[in-house]
């Protein structure tokens, strides 16, 4: 179950930036590492961060992933400056699950957070990415 709701967290992250109204003015397109670790209320030991690369464009930016049987709408996003805010559904196989969300950019980097509930579950994402070069072509 956490291994599925971690890899349901990463794939909402990843969804968020793929539509084109959210784009953060700061943000430096290329190939970019993402952070992410969870806290989770009661839970006895602390989860392992996941790192991930992406590339990340003004257009485009991140490739679309998903996993099978899970459907996941946008409901509420906005740009202000170099943060992205935002609220997203998600139908899950494990049933429905709600996110909500705020990175701000600063060039070569970002930090955010997500507050993600499932299941009855509360999680806090914490966010950090890092710029570390051009996309592989």
């Amino acid at each position: 179950m956490m291994k599925k709701i971690c890899l349901l967290s990463i794939v909402v992250f990843l969804f968020l930036f793929l539509n084109d109204a959210v784009i953060a003015q700061n943000m430096k397109e290329g190939l970019w590492e993402m952070t992410m670790t969870m806290e989770m209320p009661g839970m006895p030991m602390k989860m392992p961060p996941q790192t991930n690369t992406h590339c990340l464009t003004k257009k485009d930016m991140v490739p679309q992933k998903g996993e099978p049987g899970q459907e996941c709408k946008v409901i509420k996003h906005e740009v202000k400056g170099d943060t992205v805010t935002w609220f997203m559904e998600c139908k899950t196989k494990e049933g429905p699950a709600t996110f909500d969300g705020k990175v701000t950019y600063r060039g070569e980097s970002f930090e955010g957070v997500v507050k993600m509930k499932s299941g009855g579950m509360d999680i806090t994402q914490n966010l950090k990415g890092k710029w570390i070069g051009k996309c592989p072509k």
